[in-house]
């Protein structure tokens, strides 16, 4: 009976003792079980950062190619805009000299005027206004009529034919623009410079001087050009002419 009793209170002392034991295991496990869980959660979290990390190098190379993009489509914009001015300033140009010519020559226009198949120039006779008149005339018609090659003869004829004409400075202008719309810009740039030194009073010789200009660059010389546009900017600072140089000179390298 005492023995009986001994073991009924040696396994009261022992239950506790087991579940104790129990308790323990199960805690750890689940302690071991959280760190794997938070071990896997900071390889996902680093891997993660580094995701992170490599899209924002990304977006950011990405801004980087579209803001150098957005400059290089201003650029050309700016390129084209300044492209599209320079050819309404040549469109402007030539229909301002279609009306200079017309201008210029109406009082020569009279109602029995002819237009002969080749100009006749009487030369070097002072007092024959009438024939140096009909030789501008004949000259002109040539041009009006877009006939070209035929004006520049007509225009040199008459320059041989009345060297002291009141009228010489007028007709180098018409030559040179008539050489120009012909391609022959280095005649073209001759007649022009003549005109430039000998009539430095002309009304549009800050026109001419552009002119010189235009024909000096399309003969790829820069160099030149640009010299001419300075002085252009430095005697006819108010001018049209000074303000298309200055715009000229922006785009010449």
């Amino acid at each position: 009976m005492l023995r009986a009793l001994s073991f009924c209170i040696l396994c009261l002392i022992t239950v506790p003792a087991f579940a104790g034991l129990f308790n323990d295991a199960e805690a750890r496990q689940q302690i071991q079980q959280l760190q794997t869980r938070l071990a896997v959660t900071e390889d996902s979290l680093t891997k993660l950062d580094a995701s992170n990390k490599q899209l924002m190098s990304s977006l950011l190379d990405m801004q980087t190619l579209i803001e150098s993009q957005s400059a290089e489509i201003r650029k050309l914009h700016g390129q084209n805009e300044e492209l599209v001015h320079n050819l309404q300033d040549a469109e402007k140009r030539q229909k301002d000299f279609y009306v200079d010519l017309d201008g210029r020559l109406r009082r020569f226009e009279t109602a029995d005027a002819a237009t002969p198949e080749k100009p006749t120039v009487t030369k070097n006779k002072p007092d024959d206004s009438l024939n140096e008149t009909r030789a501008l005339e004949a000259a002109y018609s040539f041009y009006k009529a877009e006939k070209y090659p035929e004006a520049v003869s007509a225009f040199q004829e008459f320059l041989t034919g009345y060297p002291k004409s009141a009228n010489t400075a007028n007709v180098r202008y018409w030559t040179g623009n008539a050489y120009f719309v012909l391609k022959d810009y280095k005649s073209s740039l001759e007649n022009f410079q003549v005109l430039a030194s000998k009539f430095d009073t002309y009304p549009k010789i800050a026109e001419v001087m552009f002119n010189i200009a235009d024909c000096q660059e399309l003969l790829n010389d820069n160099d030149a050009a640009k010299v001419t546009l300075k002085q252009i900017a430095t005697k006819f600072p108010n001018s049209d002419a000074a303000t298309k140089a200055k715009k000229e000179l922006a785009t010449l390298k």
